[in-house]
């Protein structure tokens, strides 16, 4: 295995993870950009421009793009959260420099009006479809709620109205502030040719302007509020608990992915014994997400609205005596095996190291081995998870819960 980090002269940061070995390898751009980096007038927009890049540039059309992925047989996609769009591919190492040619092309979209108007329309079909997923819906409306008045509870897609009044202009600004090659990050893991991502790298990305975004990155608690919204169009109460948690630059990271998993794990956690297993709910689950300076904890349950005020205080419960108590022994080595594994699997194959890869860099500027990761989960005892508990006690909790009118 070769690791090879180097950086351009306009601050686009290229990380390699170099295996010989390897049958395919992956390559992604990794923009610092999402919805906690949007304006109100400008809610959605990163994710109606990872759309938008799929149009075409001044080289190639829309048909051009899906055609030149489909004949290198490449495996590619973009995602768009509150701090990153992601764009990436995996493909066989003889289309290495194809598919870095062609994404670079695509992180200088051309944006025409007309691909822009038809988009609208597909961007206002998903928020259409989110809204009947109550799944869905309940963790982003908790999340605008934990977060209320601040970035990271900005809502990724946007609203209706929000998109309706988005003008291609608009985006192209927002494009203009936030795709600097100064907030990207070109990761690659598999079979690369060294030589030809350097080559390539200066040639394609080498004349892009770098000009400074910046990022509000204090820490919020949360607002600690508890709605309910009637929705007459489900028959289920579904709920969303969320409460802070470590940052993706806290060492405690790791201790709280293991403390999700024994709390909430779908097959075998606290939760899923005092709810699942006793008929109360027909789904709970509790999970951790590490954000850009912030972090937090949110839970999922769906269950009979006549069962919800005992679920409610059972999980307070299960609350209040993690505080108390912290977890087992037991508990801690089940969970750390369970996250090695998601580690280690995920990570046998270049796409599968893609993502930790270009987010390592991202959150901490710094490449971490599948070894690093796993001393890392070795090395949490109880006494850190007690340590994290005292710093982020699982006290002021946010709930938000969508059901029929009671």
């Amino acid at each position: 295995m070769q690791i090879e980090k180097f950086q351009l002269s306009n601050g686009l940061t290229v990380m390699a993870e170099i295996n010989p070995d390897a049958l395919s390898l992956a390559l992604g751009f990794f923009v610092r950009t999402g919805s906690r980096d949007e304006t109100p007038a400008e809610s959605g927009v990163s994710h109606f421009l990872e759309h938008m890049l799929f149009k075409g540039t001044e080289k190639r059309t829309v048909m051009d793009v899906n055609l030149e992925f489909d004949q290198m047989g490449a495996k590619y996609n973009a995602f768009t959260s509150e701090e990153n769009t992601v764009y990436y591919a995996c493909v066989l190492p003889e289309y290495q420099a194809q598919v870095t040619e062609l994404w670079a092309d695509l992180l200088r979209p051309s944006l025409r009006q007309e691909d822009f108007d038809v988009e609208k329309g597909v961007i206002l079909e998903e928020i259409a479809m989110y809204k009947d997923m109550p799944h869905f819906d309940v963790i982003d409306r908790c999340r605008s709620e934990h977060y209320q008045g601040w970035p990271v509870g900005n809502s990724v897609l946007g609203s209706e109205e929000s998109i309706n009044a988005l003008t291609s202009q608009q985006m192209r600004d927002y494009f203009e502030r936030r795709y600097s090659p100064d907030n990207i990050i070109l990761a690659c893991s598999g079979k690369i040719d060294l030589e030809l991502l350097k080559q390539q790298a200066q040639e394609l990305c080498g004349w892009w302007k770098p000009f400074k975004p910046t990022r509000q990155l204090e820490a919020y608690v949360g607002t600690g509020t508890d709605q309910r919204i009637a929705n007459a169009n489900v028959q289920r109460d579904h709920i969303c608990l969320m409460t802070q948690g470590p940052s993706a630059q806290d060492d405690y990271r790791y201790a709280a992915a293991i403390l999700a998993g024994v709390v909430g794990d779908e097959g075998n956690s606290r939760m899923h014994w005092a709810l699942v297993d006793n008929a109360l709910a027909d789904c709970a689950v509790f999970d951790f997400e590490a954000l850009d300076g912030q972090g937090h904890y949110y839970s999922y349950i769906s269950c009979d609205p006549a069962n919800t005020d005992k679920v409610l205080a059972i999980v307070k419960d299960i609350f209040a005596q993690i505080r108390e108590n912290g977890i087992t022994e037991d508990e801690l080595q089940a969970g750390k095996n369970k996250l090695a594994s998601v580690r280690i699997i995920s990570g046998e194959v270049p796409m599968g190291r893609l993502v930790p890869l270009g987010m390592d860099m991202v959150y901490r500027s710094e490449y971490r081995s599948i070894k690093d990761e796993l001393d890392a989960i070795n090395a949490v005892s109880l006494e850190q998870v007690s340590q994290m508990l005292t710093q982020f006690p699982l006290d002021v909790v946010t709930i938000t819960t969508l059901g029929p009118q009671k």
